[in-house]
């Protein structure tokens, strides 16, 4: 009885306990924003992993719709003859895990003044980035939302867009592509 507890003790305090983990998204999802990130607005959004730098998807709308610098928000583009508006935001997510062995030693390191962990640390990117993408219509209504007449073709649209930032390089294809 006595090894089985600490064999426990022992597993508990080295193994990493996960907080949060970041979700990993295949394709896509269509879901509230507000339960994907606190941070981001009120609706349904279109939400994708974004292996790509920051900023590249916000180039590639720009370039696409010549959005003359204003592609984050109300970028129009056309779905069956109707004019629907697109905005998206770029969030990150990350998985947060607690180790209790470097907690103790580094609590202990500070009591004496000292902490080397922090001594030429490197900060890099670590988590998860995600595109959310929002569409409204000319009043304003939430096009991604289930009760939304013409949502399916909106996904769609959205996912082709998706396919075609993930597959394109020189993001004037797609202006050319456009235009064709």
């Amino acid at each position: 009885m006595k090894k089985t507890s600490l064999l426990l003790v022992f597993c508990v305090f080295t193994s990493c306990i996960p907080l949060q983990i970041a979700p990993n998204i295949d394709d896509y999802k269509i879901r509230k924003a507000r339960k994907f990130k606190r941070k981001l607005p009120m609706g349904h959004a279109f939400i994708f992993n974004d292996p790509k730098d920051a900023n590249e998807f916000y180039h590639f709308v720009n370039i696409k719709y010549q959005a003359q610098g204003n592609a984050e928000h109300n970028v129009p583009f056309h779905v069956d003859d109707k004019t629907y508006y697109l905005s998206f935001y770029e969030t990150e997510k990350n998985t947060s895990t607690v180790n209790l062995i470097p907690i103790i030693v580094d609590a202990a390191l500070e009591e004496k003044g000292h902490d080397p962990y922090f001594e030429d640390i490197e900060y890099t990117r670590s988590g998860k980035w995600y595109l959310a993408l929002f569409v409204t219509d000319s009043e304003l209504n939430d096009c991604l939302h289930p009760g939304y007449e013409t949502r399916d073709k909106i996904a769609a649209y959205l996912e082709d867009l998706r396919q075609e930032y993930l597959n394109t390089h020189n993001y004037y294809e797609a202006w050319l592509k456009k235009n064709e």
